[in-house]
């Protein structure tokens, strides 16, 4: 097993910095190999809820997905459906298919289906507002999943709790290596999709980290819609390509889909798929990704999100809801995967899915 210090060491040779022992820059960059070792070591350790109510009796519960072509939304919604089984309840998942309307439709089916909760998958709370308060006053619960620029309670939005990895943490996790791994000389364009407050709080945290890096450089931040990503990312790529050439080493996004389709472009520019710019996604983790990394075919790292591990969380969270005690406040750590650690921690299966026993602890917590 690669231990964490043997990853540091390894990340700071491969950097080319172990001659410069001494120096300030050499201190900051042993710094940021020491953060990209810890953020990249095998998780193990449940460090979330051990008690809480027992399982509530039947209830039905609807899940308004703001995309399912998104593999975070649809890790999440499977996690959900997996645990609902566990617990007794009834799932329904809706699509929200990138549409702002099909979304609030979907919030609107979840009332008129009289659900008992309901779960915004990648649903920005500020854009379904008026949607979600109307499931509040029907006496829905309602827990979201990147539904905001933090973890925890909304009760703005009425929403019971938000799961998410803290973004400042995912954000500097794939900013950092991107340092890291071009020896402080990356040359980076920041993607996001400013319909969503995570992803601006994201792209702003990554634009900061390379900012701060005084050998890097910051090309530009480009808003790019996430639902358009097929039809805006092929041309955007190649225009980028024709503005900055060379300059352009590390390309850093709020979402793996937008390398979903960048490579095309990549490919028909004649940059083989180890080549720059490198990608390296702040979440969330979705199976292309896995598979680009551990080919070595444009994406070296993503900071994934434990989906199936969020998915028991968010049954968990509306359990606590609906036997009125408060939300679990359990705010799983990021972790990012690269090349060194792609088949650790569930990457065999093209997922990051935390070996640490959380649904043994979950089926203990209520009950079952």
């Amino acid at each position: 097993m690669l231990t964490r210090h043997l990853l540091k060491a390894t990340l700071l040779a491969s950097a080319g910095l172990l001659a410069l022992a001494g120096t300030a820059r050499a201190d900051e960059m042993s710094a940021a190999a020491d953060y990209i070792a810890k953020v990249t070591a095998p998780v193990t350790t449940w460090a979330g809820p051990t008690d809480g109510p027992k399982a509530v009796g039947h209830k039905l519960i609807v899940v308004v997905s703001t995309d399912q072509r998104n593999g975070g939304a649809r890790g999440v919604s499977e996690g959900i459906e997996e645990a609902a089984k566990v617990i007794g309840w009834d799932v329904r998942t809706i699509d929200g298919q990138g549409s702002v309307n099909a979304r609030a439709a979907g919030i609107a089916q979840a009332v008129a289906l009289k659900a008992d909760g309901l779960v915004l998958d990648a649903i920005d709370a500020a854009e379904q507002a008026a949607a979600t308060e109307a499931a509040v006053k029907a006496g829905i619960k309602v827990v979201g999943w990147h539904s905001g620029p933090a973890p925890g309670p909304m009760a703005k939005f009425g929403i019971f709790t938000n799961l998410t990895t803290d973004p400042l943490e995912v954000a500097k996790a794939a900013a950092t290596f991107a340092v890291v791994d071009s020896k402080g000389k990356a040359g980076a364009i920041v993607f996001t999709d400013s319909a969503y407050a995570i992803a601006i709080a994201k792209s702003d945290a990554m634009a900061a980290v390379i900012k701060a890096c005084a050998t890097c450089t910051l090309l530009s931040v480009e808003d790019t819609p996430l639902a358009d990503a097929a039809n805006r990312m092929p041309q955007l790529t190649t225009s980028l390509l024709q503005r900055y050439g060379a300059k352009w080493t590390y390309a850093l996004s709020i979402n793996d889909l937008t390398f979903d389709f960048m490579a095309p472009s990549l490919q028909s520019a004649g940059i083989a798929g180890g080549g720059a710019p490198h990608a390296i996604s702040a979440g969330d983790g979705s199976e292309p990704a896995f598979q680009r990394i551990k080919a070595g075919e444009y994406q070296v790292g993503t900071v994934a999100e434990p989906l199936r591990l969020h998915g028991w969380q968010e049954v968990d969270e509306l359990n606590r809801a609906f036997a009125g005690a408060p939300a679990s406040g359990f705010v799983a750590p990021p972790h990012l995967f690269i090349k060194a650690n792609v088949d650790k921690d569930g990457g065999p299966k093209n997922i990051y899915d935390p070996q640490n026993g959380y649904p043994e602890i979950y089926k203990k917590i209520w009950g079952k």
